[in-house]
């Protein structure tokens, strides 16, 4: 059975029943209200295709989306399609790819999906989980940031930031991100799960932050356990509320 809380000044909130119905009717509401508050929520990566997409899904990993959009220009514009990149010169790759850390590691996945591209798909991005999975550096979330944001296919991105506020709002204590995609999958109806994604980790970014979320600038303040944890001061919290993602 799940929870929710009631409210101490400035500290977490005292947690009582709730029933799997009412966790349902919460998330929604709280999905709602995270609609309103960011209604141009969307994937922040830069691309023009799904090669692009996945590359640079590929790239985010342990860096920003502003450094990976500060990198790929320069990488399609030399390597525009999977035929191209299949074939690089790895030390060049690496070169290209440096500034978004663990290069070499990334080069090798990169050449590998490439390759895979080219060689298994006829050099055109694969539009299911199953298959998009088997490629080199591909696992569930950037197969699904590919599905939701290239094919319109829905899909649950779970990122940090997404499964620090699914644990802060009481949707879930899971730490395997499988496991956290299907119970929030079922919280959430499932043509919403692209855009949903999207909304939690711009509040991820923007106000609910790992470090010292804005509790008091918060409009989910009422509906969230964990309400408390940082400042409830409205004009403390203020102050840390960011307009876009960290650079």
């Amino acid at each position: 059975m799940a929870t929710t809380n009631t409210a101490a000044p400035g500290q977490p909130r005292r947690r009582k029943p709730e029933t799997q119905l009412g966790l349902v009717r919460r998330a929604r509401r709280m999905d709602r209200i995270l609609a309103e508050l960011y209604p141009d929520a969307h994937c922040e990566l830069d691309f023009q295709d799904s090669f692009q997409l996945l590359v640079a899904t590929v790239l985010s990993a342990q860096t920003t989306d502003v450094r990976v959009n500060l990198t790929t220009p320069a990488l399609f514009a030399r390597y525009p399609t999977p035929e191209d990149m299949a074939v690089a010169n790895p030390e060049e790759l690496e070169t290209l790819i440096r500034s978004t850390g663990f290069y070499r590691a990334k080069a090798r996945s990169l050449l590998g999906l490439a390759t895979a591209l080219r060689d298994r798909f006829g050099g055109q991005v694969p539009a299911t989980l199953n298959d998009l999975v088997t490629l080199p550096g591909v696992g569930r979330k950037t197969a699904n940031v590919v599905l939701g944001n290239a094919f319109g296919v829905p899909g649950i991105t779970v990122d940090t930031h997404f499964q620090r506020l699914v644990q802060r709002f009481g949707w879930t204590q899971e730490t395997d991100p499988v496991k956290i995609e299907h119970i929030v999958g079922a919280l959430i109806p499932r043509r919403d799960w692209t855009m949903a994604s999207h909304r939690l980790i711009w509040h991820g970014r923007r106000r609910c932050h790992a470090r010292k979320p804005a509790c008091g600038a918060c409009p989910l303040a009422d509906l969230c356990p964990s309400y408390g944890i940082g400042p409830t001061d409205p004009v403390q919290a203020a102050k840390l509320v960011r307009s876009g993602p960290p650079a």
